[in-house]
Order: C-alpha cells, then structure tokens, then sequence
C-alpha cells in the first residue's frame, strides 16, 4: 500500500506537470496558470515526499521521490512529442532542489517530525515557484510555440479570460510563493500523518 501511494501521488504529479507545460494554457491564462500550477506542483511534492521521507526515515529520500517524479515527466513527456508537441517545454527537474531542501530540514533537526512539516513546508512551498520562474526562463517562448504548433480545439475550461495586469498578479513568484508557503506545511502534515 506504501509503494503504490507513492506510484499513485508521482503519477499525478506528472499528469499535473503536462498540464503545467501546455503552451496553449500559459498562452491564454499567463500568470495565473503559473501561479496555480507552481501551487500544485509544491502541494503535490510535499505530500508524497513527506510520505516517502518519514515511511523510511532516510535524509534523502524526499530528493529520491522527486527524481520519480522527474523521470515519469521526461517520459511522459515523451509520448507527448511523438504527438508533436515540442519536447522542450518542461523537462526541467524544478522539484529537485524543493525536495532537497525536505530532506535538510529532515536530516538537520535530528529526524524531527514537526520540524520538517513546519520547516520543510515552508522552503518547499515558497522555493518551488522560484525554480518554477526559472524553468520557464530556459524554455521556448510559449507565444511563440502556440503559433508554431497551434492544436485545433481548446477545451471550454480552457477559454481564453481578459489577464487582470497590475492587479493580482503583479508578482506571480511572489503569490506563488505565499500560498504555497502556507498550504504546503497542511500537505506536508498530511504526508507524515498517512504513516500514522
């Protein structure tokens, strides 16, 4: 039941993260998609790699879970360019170093529970965005791709909205970043409370 929670949480995570490098979506919707999927991204990694990190107690199994997710991603990502959509998108492993800083937060206070959900949540949730901006840095201008490889339908959930520019989203990093570092200590609560 462990391994398959784990298989279960990774798969997720890599069926978010497609979502997350759909052009068409940073497209249309810009900073809130990031922002709701950088929120996504460190929810779902620190439920799973708090999971992982306290069902065996070994400093360094947070950044293991995250190479999971990672490889998942590369290969499903894979598939996704044999359909023709480019492959550079997002193969960036931006949970790595969120996930690293789990296992400090873990290996420095002694294996401390507590401290690694209100630490560990903390950095994750607030450091994942920031790799997140930094990934999309590397990768081809979405613009440019949509026209590049323009998909013929668009989901109705996916319809295009008026961006609120100067409003909400003056610093996507910054509300990711926020939110994220509340709700990922909740996650990471409940990814040590499931070994309970």
């Amino acid at each position: 039941t462990h391994y398959l929670f784990i298989v279960v949480v990774a798969v997720n995570s890599t069926l978010l993260t497609i979502n997350a490098g759909d052009y068409i979506f940073y497209t249309d919707w810009a900073w809130t998609s990031f922002v709701i999927f950088s929120i996504s991204q460190s929810l779902m990694l620190v439920v799973g790699a708090c999971y992982y990190l306290t069902f065996t107690g070994v400093p360094g199994t947070a950044t293991y879970y995250a190479l999971i997710m990672t490889v998942y991603t590369w290969v499903a990502k894979g598939a996704w360019f044999a359909l023709g959509y480019p492959y550079d998108f997002i193969v960036t492993p931006v949970w790595l170093p969120s996930a690293m800083l789990l296992d400090l937060a873990y290996w420095a206070t002694k294996k401390n529970k507590h401290s690694l959900i209100l630490f560990g949540g903390v950095m994750c949730g607030m450091s994942l965005p920031l790799f997140n901006m930094v990934n999309l840095i590397t990768v081809a201008d979405p613009l440019e791709t949509a026209f590049k490889y323009p998909r013929p339908t668009l989901a109705p959930y996916m319809t295009p909205i008026e961006p609120a520019v100067g409003k909400f989203y003056n610093s996507p990093v910054a509300l990711g970043a926020g939110a994220g570092a509340v709700l990922s200590v909740t996650m990471a609560a409940l990814g040590c409370k499931l070994n309970t």
